[in-house]
């Protein structure tokens, strides 16, 4: 277990009362900011019936409309930012995999602020100024690649920016240039994991000791999975480029309990993903996001759709949310039965000669609604082991969700991917 006591800067040292009332005057000096230089926000908070000044304690932010992701693809591109277009230094995109791609823009101080955040979320994983730290997000719009970069940078380490694809390569840079930490989608390490294995490397053997997972939901199986065949710690780290990017919060290595929000920078809430209602902390809802210091631009009560819960912190002071295991708009309701994406991996993660790599694919049977997962085969795996698989999956599928589905086993690596993430739900019905 690492001590990272040592390693805690300031914000991470706040008590708590130190804590709230830096909260609150930036959630102020935030609102005046939307309020004043973005014209959605003037109009939604003119129209709710609030003003910066309305807000006296945390509780009120409850009183401030919601932003969504609908509000943002309206104002594409730059219609959300609060600062002229001379003082963006960089522009960032989301992968755009379920609709047009949201814009985000950065000034000088938001590059900065996002490298702090990484620099301590990547300390909080057990990493240390000196570690080579090899990055396989995906470069480019999607946040997560230079995000993880210049974090690793800031905190002091050598960058391997291997970027994603060219599994056989990555597996070689790994191995020549002994990084100690590595940052990926959890689903694409398993790939790695699997081409180590393929090329008779025995993936424990690498100079591996953390691994830093994020950009897709993924269990507790899995971290049990990666931990034991690559013998790392492996941790979550949560972000979303709406908010900044990779480093809004992060699970530290020696508690591994759940992600500590960066709550000196964003404030969180849970709320009833129908009603909109503020949940107390320890209850389950939709995670919604309000940036405290962004400057180009400020989000409001960003609904993530992620579903979580608000948990007392441990390692540190701040609050942790629960690992994200679904979103409230990947809820699928199957003739009456509800089911998430990770229910599925669950049962494939525990099931011989099937990786975790799937795709659900709703569809119409006449008029009942049906569903069939496809999942990749391990390599290696036969003709007689993916056809077990298929009858052991439908067979736990109806037996722990309830629901009869389809099953289909494919080629390893034949799902179409996006910055080394598979799209979870493929939605055919509406073209039948």
């Amino acid at each position: 277990m690492t001590d990272a006591t040592e390693w805690r800067d300031a914000g991470e040292q706040l008590d708590a009362e130190a804590l709230r009332a830096l909260q609150l005057e930036r959630l102020r000096a935030s609102l005046l900011h939307a309020y004043t230089h973005v014209p959605f926000y003037r109009e939604a908070f003119d129209k709710a019936g609030v003003r910066p000044e309305d807000c006296h304690s945390l509780a009120d932010l409850a009183r401030f409309p919601f932003t969504t992701k609908a509000d943002l693809r309206a104002h594409y591109p730059y219609g959300m930012f609060a600062v002229p277009r001379d003082r963006v230094r960089r522009l960032h995109a989301s992968s755009g995999t379920t609709g047009q791609p949201t814009v985000v823009g950065y000034t000088d101080n938001d590059l900065s602020l996002w490298a702090d955040m990484v620099a301590r979320s990547i300390r909080a994983a057990g990493g240390r100024p000196g570690d080579t730290v090899h990055v396989a997000y995906g470069y480019g719009l999607f946040t997560g690649g230079l995000g993880a970069h210049y974090g690793a940078e800031r905190l002091g380490c050598t960058v391997i920016p291997a970027s994603g694809g060219m599994t056989a390569r990555q597996v070689q840079l790994i191995r020549d240039l002994e990084p100690q930490i590595i940052m990926v989608t959890p689903s694409y390490l398993l790939t790695i994991l699997d081409e180590f294995e393929r090329q008779g490397m025995d993936p424990r053997s690498t100079s591996l000791r953390v691994g830093i997972f994020g950009a897709e939901p993924w269990t507790e199986r899995m971290r049990a999975e990666i931990e034991e065949r690559f013998a790392i710690d492996a941790v979550d780290i949560y972000g979303l480029s709406e908010v900044i990017g990779p480093g809004v919060a992060q699970e530290c290595v020696e508690t591994k309990d759940g992600l500590h929000i960066w709550e000196d920078h964003f404030y969180p809430e849970v709320v009833d993903p129908i009603t909109g209602e503020v949940l107390p902390d320890g209850e389950r809802g939709e995670l919604v996001f309000t940036s405290l210091t962004k400057e180009a631009m400020p989000i409001v009560r960003y609904r993530t759709r992620d579903l979580t819960r608000l948990l007392p912190g441990t390692a540190r002071v701040f609050r942790r949310m629960e690992k994200v295991t679904g979103r409230s708009d990947d809820l699928v309701i199957l003739r009456g039965v509800n089911l998430f994406p990770t229910q599925i991996e669950e049962i494939l993660l525990r099931t011989p000669g099937v990786a975790p790599h799937f795709q659900l694919r709703l569809t119409k049977e006449g008029r009942l609604d049906a569903l069939t997962v496809r999942a990749e085969a391990r390599p290696g795996a036969g003709p007689e082991v993916r056809d077990a698989a298929v009858r052991a999956v439908t067979a736990a599928v109806k037996d722990g969700i309830g629901v009869s589905v389809t099953v289909e086993i494919v080629e390893p690596e034949s799902l179409e991917r996006s910055v080394g993430k598979i799209r979870r739900i493929v939605d055919l019905r509406g073209r039948e």
